[in-house]
């Protein structure tokens, strides 16, 4: 299947799920995961009309966006563990930093794009749901502290929530999950405050959507099977 097909498919998937949660299929933003694809793979997506792409890798990253600096509408979102030591390879490049789970990292996120541009970064804070120790993320019992913190900082935009649950290979073992983390957006001041829920992976998208999902991150349903990591 070409990448053009695999693309129409998941955005009827999306869109399908959005109909099902009773939502409109365009509150729902599909960023496709390009990590460990060629950037030859992203040019492609991309002259399907896909705008916003995720990288887990900082130097994959940072590769990415200088092959294809020819493509002026592409946003890329960090979707994977930040360093603070690295912070300031990304925010002249990405659009979000859905990876926030530190008052450390947040800081110096700030200070480092009050650096290179005017206004404010958008970031989402990463929350452990499932309080797995190999996971990044902040302890639910923490993430009030985090947001205070980083709405603090001068620029820095706090734009929502964002998890990765506990990988399962039943699809519905997610949503309580999801659940989970659409609740503790409405504890700590709801769409108002946090408008991205960013969450849902190519198993578990239409689990994610149903939960209210503003953002899921697609990789393996667009480009296919990835290559392992050298």
């Amino acid at each position: 299947m070409s990448i053009a097909e695999a693309l129409n498919d998941v955005r009827a998937r999306l869109s399908a799920a959005a109909l099902a949660a009773g939502r409109d299929p365009a509150s729902v933003k599909l960023i496709a995961v390009s990590k460990l694809q060629p950037a030859a793979a992203v040019r492609e997506a991309y002259a399907e009309g896909q705008r916003d792409f995720g990288e887990n890798y900082v130097q994959e990253l940072v590769q990415k966006a200088e092959e294809l600096r020819d493509l002026p509408l592409l946003r890329w979102h960090l979707i994977g563990h930040l360093q603070r030591n690295k912070a300031r390879l990304v925010v002249p490049l990405v659009s979000m930093v859905h990876t926030v789970d530190t008052a450390e990292l947040a800081l110096e996120l700030s200070k480092r794009f009050a650096s290179v541009a005017d206004g404010r970064l958008p970031v989402l804070v990463e929350v452990s749901i499932a309080g797995e120790e190999q996971k990044h993320g902040v302890a639910p019992g923490d993430l009030a502290e985090l947001l205070d913190r980083i709405e603090a900082l001068p620029s820095l935009a706090l734009a929502g929530l964002m998890c990765v649950p506990p990988f399962t290979e039943d699809p519905s073992a997610a949503r309580p999950f999801f659940d989970e983390l659409a609740r503790l957006r409405q504890l700590h001041g709801g769409p108002r405050r946090l408008p991205e829920l960013s969450m849902g992976m190519t198993h578990d998208l239409e689990q994610a959507v149903g939960a209210g999902a503003t953002c899921v991150r697609i990789g393996t349903a667009i480009f296919g099977a990835r290559a392992p990591k050298s």
